[in-house]
Parts: C-alpha cells; sequence; structure tokens
C-alpha cells in the first residue's frame, strides 16, 4: 500500500550528469571547511594537518542550483561571499570505510560553488554559536554537471579557480588538497554513513570574496567541468 501525504512532496534536488540525460539525486551535501592551506591562512587559521580530523558542516539537499542560473541575492547579508570547491558525487556508502577503499564510492566528479554569508558566521564563531546559517541557506550549492570516474578518473591535480565578471578571484591546484578525497570520504563515513547521492565539496583555494547584485560568476575544475551563476539585481 502507497504512502498518503497531507500535501505533495517536494521536488526531488538533482544535479545533471555530463553527456547523460539521466540526472544525479541528490541526498546530503557535505562540505569540509579549511583543506587548503592558504584558504585556511587568508582565514585567520592553522593550515596544519597534524593529528586533527577534518571539519565537517553540512547544506540542505534543496540547496542545489542548475549551473547557468540566476539566484537572488541572500537575505540577511552584506558580505556574501565565493568559494569555489571540487565535488565529489558519491555512487555507494557505507559507515567506517577505509581510505584505501573510499574511491570505490565515488560515481564522479563537479565543480561547485560554496556561497558563504560570511558576515553571519564571523558574528557567530565570535559569539561560540553555530554557524549553519551562514552557510546551509537557499540557493547556496551552485553545480555543474557530474562528470563520471568512467569518463575522468579521479582527478588529483589540476587548476581550480573562479573569475568575478571575467576578473580572477581564486587559482590553485587539487594537489594542494590538505585532506585528499579519500581520506575525506573516509573520515566522513566515520561520522555518519554515507550513501549514493550524498555530494562532497571538497573545500576552496584562497582568494575568496564579495560578491554583489550583477555579478557573474565562473568557476572551473581542470579535467572535471565548470559551474556558471549570475547573483540577481
Amino acid at each position: 500500500m502507497s504512502a498518503e501525504f497531507i500535501f505533495p512532496p517536494p521536488p526531488f534536488p538533482s544535479v545533471a550528469i555530463a553527456q547523460d540525460a539521466r540526472r544525479f539525486p541528490v541526498r546530503r551535501i557535505f562540505c569540509i571547511a579549511l583543506n587548503y592551506a592558504a584558504h585556511a591562512r587568508e582565514m585567520g587559521k592553522d593550515p596544519a594537518k597534524g593529528g586533527e580530523a577534518p571539519v565537517f558542516f553540512s547544506k540542505p539537499a534543496d540547496a542545489v542550483v542548475e549551473s547557468g542560473a540566476t539566484i537572488p541575492y541572500p537575505t540577511l547579508t552584506h558580505d556574501l561571499h565565493h568559494e569555489i570547491e571540487l565535488v565529489a558525487a558519491l555512487g555507494k556508502g557505507g559507515a567506517d570505510i577505509p581510505a584505501e577503499r573510499a574511491l570505490d564510492c565515488v560515481f564522479g566528479y563537479a565543480a561547485g560553488i560554496d556561497l558563504t554569508r560570511r558576515d553571519l558566521q564571523t558574528a557567530a564563531r565570535g559569539a561560540g554559536r553555530p554557524w549553519d546559517m551562514s552557510k546551509g541557506f537557499d540557493h547556496s550549492a551552485p553545480i555543474g554537471a557530474i562528470s563520471p570516474v568512467a569518463a575522468i578518473g579521479h582527478p588529483t591535480r589540476g587548476r581550480i579557480a573562479l573569475s568575478v565578471n571575467g576578473v580572477l578571484r581564486q587559482a590553485g591546484d587539487l594537489g594542494d588538497l590538505i585532506w585528499s578525497v579519500p581520506e575525506i570520504i573516509a573520515a566522513l563515513s566515520r561520522n555518519v554513513a554515507i550513501a549514493p547521492g550524498d555530494l562532497i565539496f571538497t573545500g576552496t583555494p584562497s582568494g575568496v570574496g564579495p560578491l554583489l547584485p550583477g555579478d557573474v560568476v565562473d568557476g572551473e575544475v581542470e579535467h572535471v567541468g565548470s559551474v556558471a551563476v549570475s547573483i540577481g539585481k
């Protein structure tokens, strides 16, 4: 017997797949904080990996934005920031996955932008409060088409960059990740059981900065793909 709902369920979030009419259903969105040394320094943090575990935060699945879309400037902020990232899209899951088997979980990769209400984040951190709402707001996860591993393999090096109105803002290399993709997946799977449909934003290089209404944002990850979004006026 099929379930009945008191109102129609919302549309299921999904992401385009390169060269495929099918789409990738999004279950959850996880992000790792401060995973490039230069970005950690620009945020006033210690980039040393040491014996510490990576720090994760989440965005709601329906924060996903299709590449090419125009999104409204978010509420409650005067300091919206861009963060270009490599995104790992999982096709398999599990719990307590060892790093040497973690890449078996990856379906593909995409270029994504972690939009951040930086003033809200700074204020929350200063007060010792959670900063979920600085990251997990509406339209905060633009993402390009996913390139399957079967087509591109597992990129470990390559340019990652973002421009605003044609001016380069961020540029780095995937080889500069503090925590590698297998290490990220292994650590995340010790926190929660991961599953097909999960997206993992793997961190941003230095150069994060503000966006204004009317800005056009273009990001790319070499050998993976691109993402573009416009900020509405």
